[in-house]
C-alpha cells in the first residue's frame, strides 16, 4: 500500500504541476503571504510531497501493525483532515480570511479531544491544501499544528491525570 499510494501521490502532483505549467505557469507562494519573505515554488511539491507521503504512510503502517483496531481512526483522521485542509484552502482563495482564522482556532480546540498530530491527519491536511498552496507551505503549517496539537492533546491529559491523583 505504501509504495502504490506514494507513486499515486507523485503522479497526481506531477499532473497538477503539468496542468499549472501549461495554464499560466506554476505559482510560487511567499512565506506568511509576505513579499519580503522567501518565495517557494510549487515545483518543490514534486519532491517533498512523495517523500512526506512515504514517511507518513510508513508510520501509519507501523501503527496499524501495533494496533489493528486503530485503522478506522486513521481513515477517519485522514478524510477529516483532507476535508479540513481543502475547506481551509477554499475559504482562503475566496478571501474569507476571518473564517480561516476561526478554523485554526477550532483546530486547537479539536486537538484537546482528538489526536490531530497523528500521521494520517498530517498527510490528509497537507494533501487537502496542496492544490491551492503547493506542498511546502501546508507541510510547514502541518508541522506547527501537529506540534501544538500533540502538546495540547498529551499535555492536557497529563495535567488532568496529575490533578486526579492529587484528589485521591
Amino acid at each position: 500500500m505504501r509504495t502504490k499510494a506514494t507513486v499515486a501521490i507523485a503522479v497526481i502532483m506531477a499532473l497538477l504541476l503539468g496542468w499549472q505549467h501549461f495554464n499560466g505557469g506554476v505559482p510560487s507562494h511567499h512565506l506568511l503571504a509576505d513579499p519580503s519573505l522567501p518565495e517557494l515554488s510549487n515545483w518543490w511539491g514534486l519532491l517533498t510531497l512523495p517523500v512526506l507521503a512515504w514517511y507518513l504512510l510508513g508510520r501509519i503502517e507501523r501503527r496499524r501493525r501495533a494496533d489493528p483496531r486503530g485503522a478506522h481512526g486513521d481513515t477517519a483522521g485522514f478524510v477529516g483532515a483532507l476535508v479540513f485542509g481543502a475547506l481551509l484552502s477554499l475559504l482562503f482563495t475566496a478571501g474569507r480570511h476571518e473564517a480561516t482564522g476561526y478554523m485554526a482556532q477550532f483546530l486547537l480546540v479539536l486537538a484537546l479531544f482528538y489526536p490531530i498530530h497523528r500521521a494520517a491527519c498530517v498527510l490528509g491536511f497537507v494533501i487537502g491544501m496542496t492544490w491551492t498552496f503547493g506542498a511546502v507551505l501546508p507541510m510547514i503549517a502541518a508541522c506547527i499544528f501537529a506540534a501544538v496539537g500533540a502538546a495540547l492533546y498529551h499535555g492536557v491529559r497529563l495535567i488532568y491525570a496529575r490533578m486526579m491523583m492529587l484528589r485521591r
